[in-house]
């Protein structure tokens, strides 16, 4: 049994890990600290806001369309744009208006804060 585990590990899933995580995790530590992260989330969180402000039935309805998407796409989706995605989570709550405002801020704030290029 040990033996089986032993090629399913070595034969499978290391050229996996080799040929997909590792690949991405150096383009992603490229552009953290390149800060095209940054700009990419900024403006995420400016559409985000000019939704908000302009049209909030856009960010319901783009919820509603990520929600439409095949189940692999959305778990994607939320890997690539967890910060935002959870914004529109939150925005579908039905919680006070100013209570989601200022969470959505603060998720916004965080997020453009982490990706801030800092020293190599």
């Amino acid at each position: 049994m040990e033996n089986v585990i032993t090629t399913l590990v070595d034969g499978i899933l290391v050229p996996l890990i080799d040929a997909t995580v590792i690949p991405l995790a150096a383009l992603v530590t490229f552009l953290a600290s390149s800060g095209l992260l940054l700009l990419v989330f900024a403006g995420l969180w400016l559409a985000f806001a000019v939704a908000l402000v302009r049209e909030p039935a856009r960010v319901d309805r783009a919820w509603a369309r990520v929600r439409t998407l095949p189940l692999l796409v959305q778990a994607l989706a939320w890997l690539f744009f967890l910060p935002v995605l959870a914004g529109a989570w939150i925005w579908r709550r039905s919680w006070p208006r100013v209570a989601r405002y200022v969470l959505i801020a603060g998720i916004a704030g965080w997020n453009l804060l982490v990706f801030m290029p800092g020293p190599a």
